[in-house]
């Protein structure tokens, strides 16, 4: 919370400070009302002069008038204020998470920067519309009633303040308890934005299998965790309200009994009486204001704490000064590399091949075998526990990371098509010429579904791609690959859904088209990686072969045996 209010609000401080000044005349201007309705009761009226009568009665309207007046621009000036901070908090916050790295990603959980992001930033948003409006208001209110108060019958007056101290120990001690519960409440929220999200993207897999009562009974285990959370966290802050009253009714029982008696006593006037009832309800009003905007401001920390977290995590894949390798001939260079993504048993282990610009590398093992992983080393999503992963002979740890990531292509698993059109889908944001967009989609060889008749490239395409067959998807991915002639194309698993004889076109579209360019494509089925100048075979993360198609078939079991069951004996051979 003290960097939203030290950094991000410090650029509203004058605005802020203009408001506060606005609001404390309007404020004041209410309560300038019950004063001057006591003064005409028992001063004013009694003299029977209609002209004084008339004259405090528009004096009373005016200020009537310049409090509504005043209180409208602050707290338009105060929604401006919390619409402008909150703005830069969100900018940086998916700023961060844009840039955070993916070991930082997997310990906050996609769910959660969603919700840090949704959430979190409308709780602070809700904070410091309401500490302007209410917290500048209130306490005036409050500080200034009791001020007024004293000046018509001070003995009143410190019989309603002999309840004050209690009120503020409750709230104050209340407030306390409640900021850890809001936290494990944003926490239970994660975890349902988690489910939701599953869910939402995997309807049809759930439907198909007959799985809609298991995850009805997953959600309701979650949502009745976020409920109870919240219900205990609203449950303690909802001790303030009550006891407020309560001590506040009490106060006022006692002030009922004692203003009876001074005024039986000709101690004290009616009008005054009158008039204190009034601030009175202005107190307890304020008061209640005060009781919610703390319900506020502990959602608010909480919530802006998990916001700076992320905020200030500190950037992990840095830019350094590593050796270089001289007279390197091999542009791509694995030198006995090792990762593990969570710091045991390693995922891939002692990982060594080079190639040279323009060569292929097949990537050919079983699910889990450690495929992708070597992909994601080679563009540093991750750091190698050990070892050394070289790019035209430079460390990748010594490549800023924008110079890196420009010189890839990529078809990840399970990639992402955007709720745009095909034409943006390819372009993603980068200067590509519609030409150059039309050469990518022939050379994936999806020109034949994008132009057919209802289609085009301005067709748009639904979330994650659900108005195209898998194997549409693909190519669409892999023209938003090629689009801009990379330096080094990576396909992972990209051709799974093509039937064979795309499969083989597209290969033929990358050796006449993007001979210099370095490709590493992992796949599943041994046509995709045959005639690849290099094949890797992992098994369980280690390297079980390595060389051509010709070499494996004879000095590694494993490649045999998929070769043979995939196109038969004689044609592996």
């Amino acid at each position: 919370m003290k960097k939203v209010i030290t950094y991000y609000l410090r650029p509203y401080y004058a605005r802020m400070a203009f408001g506060f000044v606005i609001k404390f005349v309007g404020t004041i201007m209410d309560l300038c009302l019950p004063w001057i309705l006591a003064y005409m009761i028992d001063t004013v009226i009694p003299l029977g002069k209609q002209g004084d009568i008339f004259f405090w009665g528009v004096v009373m309207f005016i200020c009537s008038v310049l409090a509504l007046v005043f209180n409208v621009i602050a707290n338009r000036m105060a929604s401006r204020v919390a619409r402008d901070t909150t703005q830069a908090v969100r900018h940086d916050l998916f700023e961060r998470i844009m840039w955070l790295s993916h070991s930082q990603t997997d310990r906050f959980t996609k769910p959660s920067l969603i919700s840090r992001l949704t959430t979190d930033t409308y709780n602070v948003h809700q904070m410091l519309g309401r500490v302007q409006r209410l917290g500048v208001r209130a306490p005036i209110l409050i500080v200034g009633g009791i001020l007024v108060t004293l000046t018509l019958d001070p003995v009143l007056t410190l019989v309603l303040v002999s309840v004050m101290p209690v009120i503020a120990f409750i709230t104050i001690y209340v407030s306390k308890k409640s900021i850890p519960m809001y936290t494990a409440l944003q926490a239970a929220v994660d975890q349902f934005v988690r489910i939701i999200r599953e869910d939402v993207a995997g309807i049809r897999v759930i439907k198909a299998l007959s799985k809609t009562d298991y995850e009805k009974e997953k959600y309701d285990a979650v949502n009745k965790e976020v409920v109870g959370r919240e219900r205990k966290a609203d449950t303690t802050m909802a001790v303030v309200n009550p006891s407020m009253n309560m001590f506040l009714n009490l106060g006022l029982v006692f002030v009922v009994l004692a203003g009876a008696y001074r005024v039986n006593a000709g101690l004290c006037e009616v009008g005054k009486i009158l008039a204190f009832l009034t601030y009175f309800t202005i107190i307890l009003n304020a008061m209640i204001n005060i009781s919610k905007m703390f319900v506020i401001i502990s959602k608010a920390v909480a919530s802006a704490d998990r916001i700076v977290e992320v905020i200030e995590a500190p950037p992990e894949m840095l830019c350094g000064v590593f050796e270089r390798l001289e007279n390197e001939d091999a542009f791509i260079r694995f030198d006995h590399v090792s990762f593990s993504y969570k710091g045991g048993e390693p995922d891939v282990e002692d990982i060594s091949f080079a190639l040279k610009r323009g060569e292929t590398l097949g990537i050919l093992g079983a699910t889990g075998s450690g495929k992708s992983t070597i992909a994601q080393l080679l563009m540093r999503f991750y750091d190698a526990d050990s070892g050394v992963v070289y790019i035209g002979g430079e460390d990748i740890r010594s490549i800023e990371t924008k110079t890196l990531r420009d010189k890839f292509g990529v078809v990840f698993q399970n990639d992402t098509l955007f709720e745009q059109s095909i034409t943006e889908n390819i372009r993603l944001g980068r200067q590509l010429s519609d030409e150059q967009v039309k050469e990518a989609v022939v050379y994936a060889r999806a020109k034949e579904f994008v132009e057919e008749k209802g289609r085009g490239y301005d067709k748009l395409v639904n979330i994650r791609g659900a108005n195209l067959s898998g194997g549409q998807k693909q190519r669409v991915l892999i023209a938003r690959a090629l689009a801009a002639h990379p330096e080094i194309l990576v396909l992972d698993d990209s051709s799974s859904a093509l039937d064979y004889k795309t499969d083989a076109a597209l290969r033929h579209e990358l050796a006449e088209h993007f001979r210099d360019t370095t490709k590493v494509i992992i796949a599943q089925r041994i046509s995709s990686v045959m005639y690849a100048d290099h094949i890797l075979v992992l098994d369980d993360g280690k390297m079980i072969g390595y060389g051509t198609h010709d070499e494996l078939m004879e000095n590694c079991e494993i490649y045999r045996e998929i070769s043979v069951s995939q196109i038969g004996e004689g044609e592996g051979a």
